[in-house]
């Protein structure tokens, strides 16, 4: 009895020296989750991004998937939308944006989109050809920085944050997801598309994708960096997100599209919605603070805990 006692004292210990409280900002402005040598790839394909033909047709077909999707989830949380521009009024943060792909056709829907993208190759290729429609020249506008630079600024500013075909590109996809979290307004909604982290997901995304059928360029994607649902959710419900729906999505090579699947061992889309209730400071204050007695309590009877508290 007294070892178990004595174990659980030191529990509570190392939670008081490593407690964090809630409503302190976990990121820092000195952490990035951008990879640069994923960066170098992207600076070389930036002038490919609107070549339907192209490594980034995938992308354009995706768009028959991706856009409606988003569009179906976001029109339930809007009572009254106007015909032709069902988005009018949200403001919507595309993280990775590359040229522009999602952003625009987003933007088109009536939500006013802030596309953001590491790579200054990519945004010059968005601000191009956003240029040739004056309605998307009003509604979107395109940022060269990563996610972590605008957290702060932006915080719970977004309707709904997109990360599509992003999460596996990222060096640090906990402090990522984390971010996203913090620019989305309580009730806003996280879209995620990305790829599984399964044996067959190497093969057929690596393997045959890259280096047999060249479907995209070697070395674009790496395949410790995918991540499956069940660790994606894992993460987005520790930062206060809840998952509504995961579904998964299939790519014909042969044909070009792309389409639904209740499959999710390759590539799958998820929904998340922020918490509209937010933990009060003072509940956690009020548990460290009675474990703090506690242990001032045991620390009279238990000479080591008390030298413990000491340091």
């Amino acid at each position: 009895m007294w070892f178990k006692s004595y174990r659980m004292t030191f529990s509570y210990l190392n939670r008081i020296k490593n407690f964090r409280y809630p409503w302190v900002k976990l990121y820092s402005t000195s952490q990035t989750t951008v990879d640069s040598a994923e960066v170098k790839t992207f600076v070389a394909l930036a002038h490919k991004w609107w070549d339907e033909q192209g490594v980034y047709g995938p992308l354009h077909s995706m768009n028959d998937l991706r856009v409606p999707f988003i569009r179906d989830h976001l029109l339930k949380t809007i009572p009254n939308h106007q015909p032709g521009k069902p988005l009018s009024g949200m403001k919507i943060l595309d993280v990775g944006c590359g040229g522009g792909l999602l952003t625009e056709p987003l933007g088109r829907l009536g939500a006013s989109v802030i596309g953001i993208d590491p790579v200054d190759e990519n945004i010059k290729t968005a601000q191009c050809h956003k240029s040739f429609d004056p309605v998307l020249d009003k509604r979107i506008e395109y940022r060269v920085c990563s996610l972590e630079e605008i957290v702060e600024e932006t915080a719970e500013t977004f309707d709904a944050v997109v990360a599509s075909e992003v999460v596996e590109h990222v060096i640090d996809i906990e402090t990522f997801l984390q971010c996203c979290c913090q620019v989305l307004k309580p009730g806003g909604s996280l879209f995620i598309t990305t790829i599984n982290k399964t044996q067959l997901s190497y093969a057929l995304g690596i393997v045959f994708s890259e280096q047999i059928a060249g479907i995209v360029p070697k070395g674009t994607h790496t395949w410790e960096k995918f991540v499956s649902p069940e660790t994606l959710e894992s993460i987005l419900e520790s930062n206060g997100l809840s998952v509504q729906t995961v579904v998964g999505m299939l790519y014909n090579p042969f044909s070009g599209y792309w389409h639904w699947s209740e499959n999710t061992s390759l590539n799958y889309v998820a929904h998340a919605v922020k918490s509209r209730v937010q933990e009060h400071p003072m509940s956690a204050e009020f548990v460290l603070k009675r474990e703090t007695e506690e242990l001032q309590a045991t620390a009279c009877t238990n000479p080591a805990v008390h030298e413990e508290l000491k340091k």
